[in-house]
């Protein structure tokens, strides 16, 4: 029998190893980049959930189907992260759910007839680049803080989880993610021993959904509507819409997304949301700079995330508090801590030119503290330095 020539062969070795390793490896990595938004999302669903008496069951519902459809459609690690000014202020203000739906609804209709209308689009041609990359930096950098105050909570394990971190953050047979939940849930264990006992009250307990709007008052509409809706808004154009339009286009030049589309499906997922238990929600930047810093490349990691909170919800609704104690705050802090650093990372390649720079540090400073007086702050900076109105 003739030899198969050299160049019909498919070459098995390191540099080159098989399909079925190469969909394990890529298999591990988008299980691992599925876990890489939970420091952002298992502080404000526990919040959620303690303090504003929101209903598990909706709340992990509805996170859980709105992954599954990004990621479904987008085919890119485009996340699903609790709307945070709405989230903080719902917290600290010590008001019921049903304003939370009533703002979700607003925000829904809001940002689906931005995106339907193309209003959203001579907004988005403002942000030029040095204003996009100054969001953007600004972001990482309040992951980064909000990572390391996280991590002064337990300062030991932090470090351990902080080289275990570096040291596997780019093996692909050992994803750093899986590493980080197994110290996490030994370290829980070991900090609390209660913790235990805790869990083996965890039980299965299949429910359903219930119609969520059926409590909410004109009262709570107008509530959420100028407590929550409006002051979320400008944060939500900067971060979940310029800057996650800018991120995903930049690491998958080959499933690109515009503002428009971006602005719709907010829309919708909020518009659906409410009806059934769920809060606020966006595309936040930040998510996708954690999944992809673990090691998510495709739709798969939301989707696998989104399996997860939906089976957790129909199950272990009653469940999920205790659940949620496996990860400790300090571990949290590392995936929002590395979350940050691949966030900001980004501006590398805002070049050389002084007042690119300055924009971008301007916008950054202002947008560690809001999104869009930092969006504002950049285009107005920017058209006095190209007027030469100011010099730098």
């Amino acid at each position: 029998m003739s030899e198969i020539p050299m160049e019909g062969r498919t070459q098995v070795n390191a540099t080159n190893p098989s399909p079925e390793k190469t969909r394990n490896r890529y298999g591990r990595m988008e299980w691992a980049g599925a876990f890489g938004d939970v420091g952002t999302l298992i502080p404000f669903v526990v919040a959620y959930i303690t303090i504003v008496k929101v209903d598990p069951l909706g709340l992990l519902l509805m996170f859980g189907i709105a992954l599954l459809a990004s990621g479904l459609y987008y085919r890119t690690p485009l996340p699903i992260q609790p709307m945070k000014a709405i989230g903080a202020a719902a917290v600290a203000g010590g008001i019921g759910p049903a304003a939370l739906f009533g703002a979700g609804l607003t925000t829904g209709l809001f940002w689906l007839l931005a995106g339907a209308t193309g209003a959203i689009r001579p907004i988005a041609k403002l942000a030029t680049k040095p204003v996009v990359r100054g969001i953007m930096l600004g972001l990482g950098l309040s992951f980064m803080v909000d990572g390391v105050h996280r991590m002064t909570a337990a300062p030991v394990l932090a470090g351990i989880a902080l080289i275990v971190t570096y040291l596997l953050l780019t093996n692909p047979r050992i994803p750093a993610m899986f590493m980080l939940l197994i110290i996490g849930v030994a370290s829980a264990v070991i900090m609390d021993p209660r913790l235990l006992s805790e869990l083996a009250r965890i039980h299965v307990g299949f429910k359903l959904p219930v119609f969520s709007l059926s409590a909410m008052t004109w009262n709570d509409l107008v509530t959420g509507t100028l407590l929550f809706t409006l002051p979320q808004m400008p944060l939500t154009l900067g971060n979940a819409v310029i800057a996650i339009v800018a991120e995903n286009n930049e690491l998958f030049p080959d499933r690109k997304v515009t503002e428009k589309k971006i602005a719709i499906s907010q829309g919708i997922m909020n518009l659906v949301a409410p009806i059934f238990g769920g809060v606020p929600m966006c595309h936040g930047a930040g998510g996708m700079a954690g999944h992809v810093r673990f090691g998510a490349k495709t739709g798969g990691a939301p989707v696998i995330l989104g399996s997860i909170l939906v089976l957790m919800a129909l199950l272990f609704s009653d469940s999920v508090a205790i659940i949620f104690k496996i990860f400790p705050n300090a571990i949290l802090g590392v995936i929002l801590f590395f979350a940050g650093t691949e966030l900001a990372i980004v501006v590398r390649d805002i070049g050389d030119k002084k007042s690119d720079f300055y924009v971008m540090l301007i916008v950054a400073a202002f947008a560690m503290w809001n999104m869009g007086a930092a969006f504002l702050a950049g285009i107005v900076l920017e058209y006095a330095l190209r007027r030469e109105w100011i010099g730098i």
